[in-house]
């Protein structure tokens, strides 16, 4: 028994497998193979610069609407809820107690004391620093996206009607585009890494798995359309030394080993990201632990304890195309992956700082901190005492004791060994 198709049902046919024809012969053409030869046509700078004139365009547009409108169209610059005015806790001490003659020779604890880390407690709740350090950044100009702004939507009947397009281009072009490069990437990462673990350990082992990591990392850069310029290449990291970077997102990863192979040394994950660690680490030696384990943090030592040469890298993400940050407490990684790929774009500067080397009679602490400073400086980040990992832990003791000795300075005039 013969089937009849209507020839309406093979037109279209033939139509959808053209399209689909075409759509892999130009990924293949201008994005894998470029990716494969570590070559780049250039097209993703013109598109970036062709953004950036829409953006101030629009900003044009959204002040002269807010004009015309009476409306406030940038909140007021501020510091945190409440002004604060840089001292010392020895001068807050002194101005509570009082006198000029309150931190006398014979210096002693006063009830009166307490009302400072009361207030200074209560101001922490209030105008909570760390918690505002995990928001996403409010742009002043409008880059088409609702998610960074909510308040420049409709200004104007052309502004709505550039962003509905916007919407279009991101949602039905550049999210099926970006997929399918991720797909693509991370399945070749998958497979690849797999066989070239079966070989044995030698020097084939080692350069074929340098560029099968090499390779993927390129094609999964495309996926997010990242535009990365990296400076000083001279002060590349290099064998028998530490890559040590600020660290904002899981992308970090693919923003550094697009210029190179690194082996890594992570917090382990499930879902997806578990997947591809364990792949990856069949044919390189990366190290994952879990940092809630003891026995885990005993076994891996920190960066700048085991007196070796540090390489800083800081990395600095432009948030007018697309907001890197992760919050892994609200989004999952397959969530936050899918924001990424529906922005514009990840547009990142990555600055190759000079080693750097643990100096006669500095502990790790201090050595870290001096290399987080070089980094902070570098990037025109902010340099914090704690680390990201407050927002999800109690406060370190460390934390703690450095205010009592710094109270009992004052008091006691000797600084408390370490508890």
């Amino acid at each position: 028994m013969a089937w009849f198709v209507f020839p309406f049902d093979n037109l279209v046919c033939m139509c959808l497998g053209i399209s689909i024809t075409v759509w892999f012969t130009l990924l293949l053409v201008f994005i894998i193979v470029p990716a494969i030869l570590g070559v780049s046509f250039g097209i993703r700078r013109l598109y970036m610069k062709t953004l950036l004139v829409i953006f101030e365009w629009a900003t044009l547009r959204m002040e002269r609407g807010a004009k015309e409108k009476n409306h406030h169209l940038y909140k007021p610059y501020s510091n945190g809820i409440i002004a604060k005015e840089p001292s010392s806790l020895e001068q807050e001490i002194h101005e509570l107690r009082g006198s000029a003659n309150s931190l006398r020779s014979e210096p002693e604890f006063e009830m009166a004391d307490i009302f400072y880390f009361c207030r200074r407690g209560v101001e922490s709740i209030v105008d909570d620093e760390v918690t505002k350090r995990f928001s996403a950044q409010e742009l002043e100009s409008w880059n088409l996206l609702t998610r960074s702004n909510y308040n420049f939507r409709h200004i104007s009947v052309r502004l709505s009607a550039l962003w509905g397009l916007g919407v279009l281009i991101r949602y039905g072009f550049l999210l099926p585009l970006r997929l399918t490069l991720a797909v693509t990437g991370v399945g070749l990462l998958l497979v690849l890494t797999t066989m070239v673990g079966f070989l044995p350990n030698g020097e084939l082992r080692t350069y074929l798995s340098e560029k099968v990591h090499l390779i993927c990392y390129r094609i999964c850069v495309r996926a997010l359309t990242a535009i990365i310029t990296y400076h000083n290449r001279e002060n590349k990291p290099k064998n028998g030394g530490i890559c040590v970077a600020n660290h904002t997102t899981p992308i970090d990863v693919i923003i550094l080993a697009n210029d190179g192979c690194y082996s890594m040394v992570g917090q382990v994950h499930g879902g997806l990201m578990g997947i591809i660690q364990r792949a990856m680490v069949k044919s390189s030696p990366h190290i994952w632990f879990e940092r809630s384990e003891v026995k885990d943090r005993h076994h891996v030592k920190g960066s700048f304890e085991i007196g070796c040469t540090v390489y800083p890298v800081a990395i600095k993400y432009d948030p007018r195309f697309g907001d890197a940050f992760w919050n892994s407490s609200k989004f999952g990684i397959v969530n936050y992956l899918l924001r990424m790929m529906s922005s514009w774009a990840i547009v990142c500067s990555v600055w190759y700082l000079p080693p750097m080397n643990r100096e006669e009679g500095e502990d790790a602490v201090q050595f870290a901190n001096r290399v987080k400073a070089a980094i902070a400086a570098q990037g025109g980040l902010v340099d914090l005492l704690w680390d990201g990992g407050l927002k999800r832990a109690k406060v370190k003791d460390a934390f703690k004791e450095e205010q009592q000795k710094l109270y009992s300075k004052i008091t006691i005039h000797q600084e408390l060994s370490k508890f």
